[in-house]
């Protein structure tokens, strides 16, 4: 897909511009000295590393804060800062990573909230429903509008979200790894929403770690190092490798670290006729120091695969053995106790207690191993937390909230916490979504470092290149079974994508 002028024929003066914005927090700056500028009808890029700048950044141009110099410049207009009641009444709209929805509310009320239109003092729901349902059907959410969000899957409330955002009819759209969690049906369908939005004049900012998503949809790119610009051009100017190597200093061929075969051929996982949820008639094999992965079109079974192996889902086989124990899990301690440990996808709804401290997520499930007499033993948490810091790389003081850390950086949190239990078989469903270069980099080398542990892996990925390089062989699902299962010297993007799709299959599964 390749990205054309469209047809918005408009002025390029930009409707919004950050000039030498400099932003730092408690000291410490993230900011130093920032420029760029949103046009009419163009999708603009942004690029960087987690911890880059790229939050705060976008959070200057939205109005949630404001610079410590520099300046803000809405339509031709100077302002010492741009507060939020400005930027929504200037047709300033975000989607962030994080989504900003109430789960208990229905898709129709999240849309409207905080806009809801009014007739005689009273929210005029008519309207809002019309309103809504016409934007529905814009972005494929086919769902009642009375279902409340919080029943939807991920990739669905990210969509709500994004109708949020074109309820408001945006002149400015800045949209925030907006694909991370969606079907390739559902990001589909976004593409063309963009597309269509560019064609319109509106002025759009796309943070993506998906290179190849930029370079479908942008056509010019800003990337942010440490909280400075290292390059503002037209994406035609560069390449992909150029673009890594100012993100992250290296080379996009060292991300990820050298295959090597390390099964020590001891069976950890033997299942055959295994169902849960949408899999039917799944059998695997699995040794101790693979990396088995699970590929194939977001939402064809392969997150049932790995809860009903944990026990988080009710499942059944004609032959599971699992590190041992004869039959599944009927529970997830079971699972934990033979074992397994999981790490969701959705870190911050499953795997983190975000209010709580990076050294309590740490030790949620070795509590107990630090209690003697009914009494904590500070000292060997404290111990405890040190190491796995220091093994992950994890930043920041562990006293605070672990929802202040980068995303990056709570994800290895959400790995982390496991490792004082020594599982053998870590299910790992989508590792590195919404993370940055660098910390993927380093997400890699621990799996690659797991394996020649001896620990089985089956790895989870909707990033096909992560399945080509990691693993020994990958199977594919579709529509609930696995229609092919590739192994390493034969897997390449092409391959794992024609199998999800029905084109072709490298070695088939009865």
């Amino acid at each position: 897909m390749s990205v054309s002028s469209g047809s918005y024929q408009g002025a390029a003066t930009p409707v919004l511009v950050a000039r030498q914005v400099f932003k730092g927090f408690f000291g410490n700056p993230v900011l130093k000295g920032v420029d760029i500028a949103l046009q009419p009808g163009r999708i603009h890029a942004l690029l960087g590393e987690n911890g880059a700048g790229k939050s705060t950044l976008i959070n200057l141009l939205s109005g949630a804060l404001a610079p410590d110099s520099g300046e803000i410049i809405l339509d031709g207009v100077s302002l010492p800062r741009l507060n939020p009641a400005e930027a929504r009444e200037a047709g300033i709209s975000v989607v962030q990573q994080e989504l900003s929805l109430t789960a208990e509310l229905s898709i129709l009320e999240n849309i409207g909230l905080g806009a809801y239109p009014r007739r005689f003092g009273f929210i005029d729901y008519k309207k809002l429903y019309e309103q809504a349902r016409i934007i529905c059907e814009r972005v494929g959410l086919t769902e009642p509008l009375e279902t409340p969000v919080g029943n939807l899957s991920l990739g669905r409330r990210q969509m709500v979200e994004i109708a949020k955002a074109l309820y408001r009819n945006p002149r400015v759209l800045i949209l925030d790894e907006p694909t991370s969690s969606l079907s390739a049906h559902e990001a589909g369908i976004l593409s063309s929403v963009i597309l269509k939005l560019r064609d319109e004049g509106v002025a759009l900012l796309y943070i993506s770690h998906r290179l190849n998503e930029i370079r479908a949809l942008c056509s010019h790119v800003t990337v942010l190092k440490d909280g400075v610009v290292t390059a503002d051009k037209a994406l035609s100017t560069t390449d992909s490798e150029e673009l890594v190597r100012l993100m992250v200093g290296r080379d996009a061929g060292d991300i990820f670290p050298e295959w090597k075969h390390s099964s020590t051929g001891k069976k950890l996982v033997e299942i055959e006729g295994f169902n849960a949820g949408m899999v039917k008639d799944v059998s695997l094999d699995a040794s101790a120091g693979e990396i088995v992965g699970i590929g194939g079109l977001v939402g064809q079974g392969q997150e049932d695969f790995l809860l009903g192996l944990y026990g988080a889902m009710s499942a059944t086989a004609n032959v599971a053995k699992l590190n041992g124990n004869v039959g599944l899990f009927k529970t997830v301690s079971a699972a934990n106790t033979a074992g397994f440990a999981y790490v969701p996808a959705d870190r911050k709804k499953e795997g983190l207690v975000l209010p709580h401290s990076i050294a309590a997520n740490l030790l949620l499930p070795t509590l107990d191993h630090y209690t003697r007499h009914g009494l904590r033993q500070k000292s060997a948490e404290n111990s405890a937390v040190a190491a796995l810091v220091k093994r992950l790389t994890i930043k920041g003081d562990t006293n605070r909230p672990v929802q202040a850390l980068s995303g990056g950086n709570q994800q290895k949190v959400a790995l982390a916490k496991w490792l004082p239990m020594q599982p053998e078989i870590l299910l790992l469903n989508d590792p590195t979504r919404g993370v940055d270069m660098e910390t993927k980099r380093e997400i890699y080398l621990m799996l690659r470092q797991f394996a020649d542990e001896g620990k089985l892996i089956l790895l989870l990925s909707s990033d096909t290149p992560e399945l080509v390089h990691l693993c020994d062989r990958v199977m594919v699902f579709r529509e609930g079974k696995v229609v092919s299962i590739i192994d390493h010297a034969g897997l390449s993007e092409e391959s794992i994508v024609g199998a999800a799709m029905g084109l072709r299959a490298e070695r088939k599964v009865a």
